[in-house]
């Protein structure tokens, strides 16, 4: 796109605190955006070709609440984007992400996490360390298993559809306020499934369709019939 175009969008964004640059082909982060470094509040940057967030940018954005980059070819996070403590929503799904920094935990105020569509091998750990967390989707990724760690999650809402998991913890029963867990398409055994999810869990949504097992099976499993009303799991059809 033109300069005088971009001009246009950074003179709005100055007044607005939103810049929104969606479907251009922009192939890098606009550097333009520097002049913005404590105006904006929310970026939006999706739909576009960008393989990489300028380090000694990324991180000044003091203000930002809200990071959207879905749809690019990231394969990389900067550390310095865990310096945006304000920052309440991000969104990276369909991205070439591997990993995430390890200085991650340090987005403090962070609420809701989209990452779907990337190639994480792991449930990252650093989730753990953010308290604020309520949603985070990592479905249509490549992890295999859920280890211990994950009973220190502090979210409501974790969806983990289209994976390769086998393996699940039974400490997921204990996250004190997971209310909705979605493992849909992944290759989980019955006996893999923890029965405590079922009787000693927070959990009011399993979704579990499509794995190894028949939904019927799990009707029959010891636990099945002890949930409380207030705590009754529903089979997505």
């Amino acid at each position: 796109m033109g300069n005088s175009a971009l001009r246009a969008h950074v003179e709005t964004a100055q007044k607005t605190g939103v810049f929104q640059l969606k479907d251009r082909g922009l192939t890098e982060f606009p550097a333009d955006l520097q002049k913005l470094t404590s105006n904006l509040r929310t970026i939006d940057l999706s739909n576009n070709k960008i393989e990489s967030l300028p380090p000694l940018l990324i991180g000044k954005f003091t203000l930002l609440k809200s990071l959207s980059l879905n749809n690019n070819k990231l394969t990389v996070l900067p550390d310095e984007i865990c310096n945006l403590k304000k920052l309440e929503t991000l969104s990276l799904n369909n991205n070439h992400l591997r990993e995430l920094p390890s200085t991650f935990g340090q987005l403090s105020a962070l609420k809701t996490l989209s990452l779907s569509g990337n190639q994480l091998g792991a449930l990252p750990l650093q989730l753990c360390s953010l308290r604020h967390l309520d949603v985070v989707d990592l479905s249509k990724n490549q992890i295999r298993s859920i280890p211990d760690t994950v009973g220190e999650l502090q979210v409501i809402e974790l969806n983990l559809n289209q994976n390769q998991i086998s393996q699940i913890s039974v400490k997921i029963s204990c996250c004190p306020r997971l209310k909705i867990l979605r493992l849909e398409e992944n290759c989980l055994e019955l006996s893999m499934l923890p029965q405590s999810i079922l009787s000693d869990s927070q959990i009011c949504l399993l979704a579990v369709e499509g794995n190894l097992f028949e939904i019927k099976k799990l009707r029959e499993l010891e636990g099945y019939d002890k949930c409380q009303p207030e705590n009754a799991i529903i089979m997505e059809q």
